[in-house]
C-alpha cells in the first residue's frame, strides 16, 4: 500500500486544487458548528399542554409489591373470617394449571385504626405516614396488568409487559425538559439490576438525552450512591481543554452527517455530563443539612440511614429542578424486598426502613413550600392477596385489586378513592388501571397523554399506548 492510499479526505482537500476544497469544507464545518452550538438544548423547559398542577414527581417504589390489606385497605371480613376456605379467582393458579383452587382466608398481621381528620384508616405497620393521613389521597382500586414481577413491574414503568418502550420518567423528561439545564430532568436513585433492570428508566426510542441517569443501585449503600466518573481524572483545565477538543470534532461529525439524531444524542449527552460536573457534586453533598433535617429522615439511625438519605436526595434534587426522581426501596435478588410468600412478618421489617424517611419527606417538603408544586407517588407494581399462599404464613401476588397513594402537587388531601371487594381481592367501585393512572399524573404535570407522542418506526407511540383516562375526581 502506497503512501497516496493512506491519505486522509482532509489532508487531500488540503493539498488537491490548491487546498480550495478544504478551505469549502473548513468553512461548512463552522458553519453547521455554529449551528450546532446555537440549537435549543433538547432539556431546556417546554412549555406544556395546559395549566399545569404541579412541577414535578418524586415516585417512591416499593418493589415487590406491599399488600395493601395490610397497610391501607381495611377489610373487616378478613378478620372474621380468618382461617376459613373460599373461592377465589387465582390469576397465577389459573395461569399455571387453569384452576383455582379453594384458599385460606388469611387476617391482617397488623391493626388498623383511623387517623387525621379524615378518618383514613390505616394499619400499624406504617405509624409515621399515618400521621401525614391527611395528606393523602388514598387510591384503593387500582388493577394493572402482569401477574409477575418482571411484567407488571415493566408495565409499572412503560406501560407495557413486554415490549421494550420508554419508561414514564423519559417521557416527562421528553415532554418538560427539566428546569436546571446543569442537571438530567430524570433520576433514578439506587435501581435494581432485576426485573426490568435499566429499562424502567431507559428511554427506548427516544433520543438518548432522555434516559434516566441512575445514582447507585439496589444492594450498594446509599451513602456510596454517585454518579461514575463525575470528577475528571484530570486537571479542570486540561479537561476543559480536552472537552473543547471534543466539541470541534463532533462539530465536524455533524457537518458530515447532518440530521443525525443519534450523533447529535451522544453530543448532547457528552454535554450534559460536563455540565453536571460543577452542579451535581452540590446536589450530591448533604453537607449543608441541618441535624434537625437528617434525624426528620432517620438518617443516622440504624435501620432508616439508607432509605433516609435515598428520600434526602429526591428532595435535594426535586429542589434543584429535576422533573422526575425515582427512589427504589428494593434488591438484586430474585425475590424482591416486599415480595413475601411464606413470611408476611418480614413486611414489618421493610416498614420500620421506609416509614420515617416518607414521613420525613413529605414534612419536609411542606416545610420549604415544595408539596404544593411536587406530587409524591407511592406504590408498587401490585398488591398482594387476601388468602394465604399454599394455606402457608404468607401472600401471593394481586394485580386485581390494590393501592396506591399520591400527595401533593394539586391532588385532593385526606380521601379515599375506590374500592376493592369484601376481601380486598379485586378492584370494584371507580376502578383506576395502571394506564389511568400514568395519564392522571401526566395530566397534573399538564400533558395531554394523547398528545405526548413520538413517532417511530412508523407510527406514534405514547405512554398510556391506546388505553388510559384521567381520573379528574382525584384533583382539588
Amino acid at each position: 500500500m502506497n503512501s497516496y492510499s493512506l491519505q486522509t479526505r482532509r489532508s487531500a482537500l488540503q493539498t488537491l486544487g490548491c487546498g480550495f476544497g478544504y478551505l469549502a469544507l473548513a468553512g461548512i464545518a463552522a458553519q453547521e458548528k455554529a449551528r450546532a452550538a446555537a440549537a435549543p438544548n433538547p432539556l431546556a423547559p417546554k412549555a406544556p399542554h395546559f395549566k399545569p398542577r404541579a412541577k414535578r414527581i418524586i415516585f417512591l417504589f416499593m418493589q415487590g409489591g406491599v399488600s395493601h390489606v395490610d397497610s391501607w385497605d381495611y377489610k373487616p371480613r378478613l378478620i372474621e373470617d380468618d382461617g376459613k376456605m373460599f373461592d377465589f379467582d387465582d390469576l397465577r393458579s389459573i395461569a399455571r394449571t387453569g384452576k383455582s383452587p379453594q384458599q385460606r382466608v388469611m387476617k391482617p398481621l397488623w391493626n388498623f385504626s383511623q387517623h387525621g381528620q379524615s378518618g383514613l384508616w390505616a394499619s400499624d405497620l406504617f405509624p409515621e405516614m399515618a400521621r401525614h393521613a391527611d395528606d393523602f389521597c388514598t387510591i384503593r382500586s387500582m388493577h394493572t396488568d402482569g401477574i409477575a414481577h418482571g411484567p407488571a413491574t415493566l408495565f409499572l414503568h412503560t406501560g407495557s409487559t413486554n415490549f421494550v418502550r420508554p419508561s414514564m420518567g423519559s417521557w416527562v423528561n421528553y415532554g418538560l425538559g427539566t428546569e436546571n439545564a446543569n442537571l438530567p430532568g430524570f433520576v433514578s436513585i439506587s435501581p435494581s439490576l432485576g426485573n426490568g433492570g435499566p429499562r424502567n428508566y431507559g428511554n427506548a426510542f427516544l433520543p438518548a438525552i432522555y434516559q434516566g441517569t441512575p445514582i447507585g443501585r439496589a444492594g450498594v449503600p446509599a451513602k456510596e450512591a454517585t454518579i461514575r466518573n463525575l470528577r475528571p481524572a484530570r486537571s479542570p483545565e486540561e479537561a476543559k481543554k480536552q472537552f473543547d477538543l471534543l466539541r470541534d470534532l463532533n462539530a465536524e461529525q455533524l457537518a458530515q452527517k447532518p440530521g443525525e439524531s443519534e450523533l447529535e444524542a451522544v453530543i448532547n449527552s457528552y454535554e450534559l455530563a460536563w455540565r453536571m460536573q460543577d452542579s451535581a457534586p452540590e446536589v450530591l453533598d448533604f453537607k449543608t443539612e441541618s441535624p434537625e433535617t437528617l434525624a426528620l429522615y432517620g438518617i443516622g439511625e440504624d435501620k432508616t440511614d439508607n432509605f433516609g438519605r435515598q428520600c434526602l436526595l429526591a428532595r435535594r434534587l426535586c429542589e434543584a429542578g429535576v422533573r422526575f426522581v425515582q427512589v427504589n426501596y428494593g434488591d438484586n435478588t430474585n425475590n424482591p424486598a416486599w415480595d413475601q410468600h411464606s413470611n408476611l412478618k418480614k413486611h414489618g421489617e421493610h416498614a420500620k426502613a421506609v416509614d420515617k424517611p416518607v414521613a420525613g419527606l413529605l414534612e419536609d417538603l411542606k416545610q420549604r413550600g415544595l408539596l404544593e408544586d411536587t406530587i409524591v407517588w407511592w406504590g408498587a407494581e401490585f398488591g398482594r392477596t387476601p388468602y394465604a399462599e399454599k394455606n402457608g404464613t404468607g401472600r401471593d401476588h394481586n394485580p386485581a385489586g390494590f393501592s396506591v397513594l399520591l400527595a401533593g402537587g394539586g391532588f385532593k388531601r385526606g380521601v379515599t378513592y375506590g374500592e376493592t371487594d369484601e376481601f380486598g381481592h379485586h378492584a370494584m367501585v371507580d376502578k383506576v388501571h395502571m394506564h389511568d393512572l400514568h395519564a392522571t399524573l401526566l395530566a397534573a404535570l399538564g400533558l395531554d397523554h394523547e398528545k405526548l407522542t413520538y413517532r417511530y418506526a412508523g407510527r406514534d407511540f405514547r405512554l398510556t399506548d391506546v388505553y388510559g383516562q384521567v381520573v379528574h375526581d382525584l384533583f382539588a
